[in-house]
């Protein structure tokens, strides 16, 4: 599978995902609003009942005997065979605005409060309304088909109080919302509101959510090409242009950055890429051609002193002893020339380092000991403080040692070399002219040589190699001149704490 359609199906399935999520938000915020709705109006309407039956406590006191039932809003009471409400007996009880029928508390009747549960508001759904006697016995409305199941939770409210309660029931294969709320007067009233209003509401909702939803992915999975080929174009011009360079090996090649995000970042990356791979080819090409300019010189003098040996048969001791003593310094400005180039053509990182801790005054002592037995002549004056550094031996031996050759081949003769070190720093005066001011930004470069040093040995590579085993000992090279005259080089690396650091 191709990374565009990889892309355009996380793209359909993060829409998909997301659609669904909102579905699901939606639906639960409105069932949860609905059923606030229901629960609000419920309790409503049994504070309203329980503020009713107040009025009304002597006559409900006297219901121990029995059941009570209460009105739904349009008045109820207890209804002979004949269907009319039968005279109140002897001894039945008045209150104002409520009549108790078949009431009277000595004979255990039944009390019923009319009007007691209010009227539903203009289109509002009918609620239904059950009493819970004190033993929890329950009665219903006169009329009422309908009886709530009481449970164990709900007989203790009614018996023992509490606080009001809300449950999901399920009657005559109806759900109900039903509240549960204790009388002041002992039993407990019991205010139901059937969900079916509110159920056909959610899985209308339900159906509405399942067709956008399944809208939506269908559009995600129809956008996802598109959106993924849009997305996908930086980084298709980067692949593209990899293969153009690949194919013609032009490393000017480069790409458009549009943007300053991840594809943008890519792009931006590419064309350093190109270009850090194109100053290095040009640093190669330059090398070579530098290299070859610079072994042109030794390989014509051997040829020449050569050939003059191979002709001349009767030739004088002594000259033939010079001869011999040139080819051998030719042949040794050869191999030193050779091995500097080989330094400097390898890669850095290429070669792993050999670090270890090295005492810098040690390994500085040393060098100068092999300089005084090449420069002989040159005096040597070191200042060597213990330092300690971690580094590879080998190739921080060699950088100080080309530090120390560069000063003897400017110091004059006899002159005087100083040699300092401390604190993890090198550092190499000689008492010659010094770098010419407009070309110490140069002293570094690879075959860059002073005019004066054009016929002297050396082919320039030698302070190269310092700063190359100063940038990859994470440390710096620094050239300068003395107030009051000669050259300064300095290598300076991290020094370690230790019983030889600071």
């Amino acid at each position: 599978m191709t990374l565009r359609r990889r892309l355009a199906l996380l793209s359909a399935l993060a829409v998909a995902f997301a659609v669904l999520l909102a579905s699901v938000l939606v639906y639960t915020l409105v069932r949860d609003r609905l059923r606030g709705d229901i629960d609000n109006d419920l309790r409503h309407q049994a504070d309203v009942v329980t503020e009713r039956a107040g009025d009304v406590a002597p006559l409900i006191a006297g219901s121990a005997q029995g059941p009570v039932t209460i009105g739904t809003g349009q008045g109820s009471a207890s209804l002979s065979k004949n269907g009319k409400p039968p005279p109140p007996p002897p001894g039945a009880k008045q209150v104002e605005g409520k009549k108790a029928i078949n009431a009277p508390p000595e004979a255990g009747d039944r009390v019923f409060l009319q009007r007691a549960v209010p009227a539903p508001g203009p289109g509002g759904p009918p609620s239904l309304a059950q009493l819970i006697g004190a033993d929890g016995a329950a009665v219903t409305d006169i009329g009422s088909q309908v009886r709530l199941p009481v449970s164990d939770t709900d007989k203790a409210l009614a018996t023992n109080g509490g606080d009001a309660s809300f449950s999901d029931v399920s009657a005559h294969d109806t759900s109900f919302r039903v509240l549960t709320q204790p009388l002041p007067m002992g039993g407990a009233i019991q205010v139901a509101r059937s969900l079916e209003d509110t159920d056909h509401t959610l899985n209308t909702l339900i159906i509405i959510l399942a067709a956008v939803s399944a809208g939506g992915i269908a559009l995600a999975a129809g956008l996802g090409p598109f959106v993924a080929r849009a997305a996908l174009a930086p980084a298709g011009e980067v692949s593209d242009a990899a293969e153009e360079v690949a194919r013609t090996h032009d490393l000017t090649h480069r790409i458009e950055v549009r943007g300053d995000d991840e594809l943008g970042r890519l792009a931006g990356s590419f064309n350093e890429m190109m270009a850090g791979l194109e100053r290095s080819e040009a640093a190669q090409r330059r090398l070579v051609a530098d290299a070859s300019h610079e072994l042109r010189t030794p390989l014509a003098t051997l040829r020449t002193n050569i050939e003059t040996l191979g002709r001349t048969e009767n030739l004088d001791p002594e000259e033939r002893k010079r001869l011999v003593a040139d080819l051998t310094q030719e042949l040794e400005e050869m191999t030193e020339l050779v091995g500097d180039i080989v330094e400097l053509a390898r890669a850095p990182g290429q070669d792993a380092i050999a670090r270890q801790d090295v005492a810098l005054d040690e390994l500085t002592r040393d060098a100068i000991e092999r300089a005084e037995r090449r420069a002989r002549g040159m005096r040597f004056e070191p200042d060597l403080h213990p330092s300690l550094v971690n580094a590879d031996a080998q190739r921080l031996g060699r950088a100080i040692s080309n530090m120390l050759d560069n000063a003897c081949k400017w110091s004059p003769e006899g002159g005087t070399v100083e040699v300092e070190v401390d604190h993890g720093r090198v550092v190499v005066r000689d008492h010659g002219p010094g770098f010419p001011v407009g070309d110490l930004d140069k002293v570094f470069d690879r075959f860059w040589r002073a005019d004066d040093a054009r016929g002297k040995p050396g082919s320039g590579l030698g302070l190269a190699i310092v700063q190359r085993v100063a940038d990859e000992h994470d440390g710096s090279a620094r050239a300068s001149n003395a107030p009051d005259g000669g050259a300064v080089v300095s290598l300076e690396l991290p020094e370690l704490p230790g019983p030889n650091g600071s």
